[in-house]
């Protein structure tokens, strides 16, 4: 049973002793895995907003993060569920995954080295593999993450991940099986500019070939979505920054 906290500061107090107890775990991993950590979950709106939003519920206990680079989702999770055992989750909060079972898939073989000595000691241990998502086995699952990936792979390639998600999530049997996916909004020009930018320099930093991206406008990811059958909601997701991030919220619908 969660404790209840202060109205006005217990959520703040939370986040930031989620920001600590999930970048801890990196400091195993080197100093860039550490000073990345840090610096992704505390100036990026996305990982917060899934929590304050209510996106992860109990129920969502089988992970998949698609293209999870050093794993920080899956520490994220593990401390999330660390303090609600410990009594101190604020009462604003819905409950998230209690020892969460995730496969993170990342291609890099640096990120996941880096995941699998920051956060392999974690229990229920992650399942990281080193793999395309693009030909990846997918487990039956009840959550897919797969944030600012899919556009480094062309518009055929998007919809073939897609497709695989949803029968994933379908073979899951999880009438409450849902995918969040980030994206960049092609139609907000000079937003959508600055977001690959910025993400060809990160890259570049974290010492990977940049590759060409394909965009779609919001309008486009939506419908793609719905002719796949989500029902998708769409949530800005770019606050404090320049970007045109989307954070498409995508329910499976029953199977006609």
């Amino acid at each position: 049973m969660s404790a209840v906290m202060s109205p006005s500061s217990s959520t703040e107090t939370a986040w930031r002793e989620l920001h600590e107890a999930a970048t801890i775990p990196y400091k195993k991993g080197g100093s860039f895995a550490w000073h990345f950590a840090r610096g992704k979950l505390g100036r990026d709106p996305v990982f917060r907003g899934l929590l304050e939003r209510g996106l992860i519920g109990a129920q969502h206990r089988r992970v998949v993060d698609i293209g999870c680079g050093q794993g920080l989702f899956a520490s994220l999770l593990a401390s999330m569920s660390a303090m609600q055992k410990q009594g101190r989750w604020p009462s604003s909060w819905l409950a998230t995954p209690e020892g969460a079972d995730y496969t993170g898939i990342e291609l890099m073989p640096k990120d996941v080295a880096r995941a699998e000595a920051s956060i392999g000691h974690l229990q229920p241990a992650p399942r990281l593999v080193c793999a395309d998502m693009c030909t990846a086995a997918l487990p039956d699952c009840d959550l897919v993450v797969i944030l600012d990936v899919l556009h480094y792979v062309d518009l055929e390639a998007q919809e073939g991940v897609l497709r695989r998600v949803r029968d994933a999530l379908r073979n899951g049997g999880n009438p409450q099986a849902r995918l969040l996916l980030r994206v960049g909004d092609a139609s907000s020009r000079r937003g959508f500019a600055i977001s690959q930018w910025v993400d060809r320099t990160v890259t570049r930093i974290r010492g990977h070939k940049v590759s060409p991206t394909w965009g779609r406008p919001l309008a486009e990811w939506t419908a793609l979505l719905q002719r796949l059958g989500f029902r998708v909601q769409s949530i800005p997701m770019s606050e404090g920054t320049p970007f045109a991030n989307v954070l498409l919220v995508a329910d499976l619908e029953p199977a006609a």
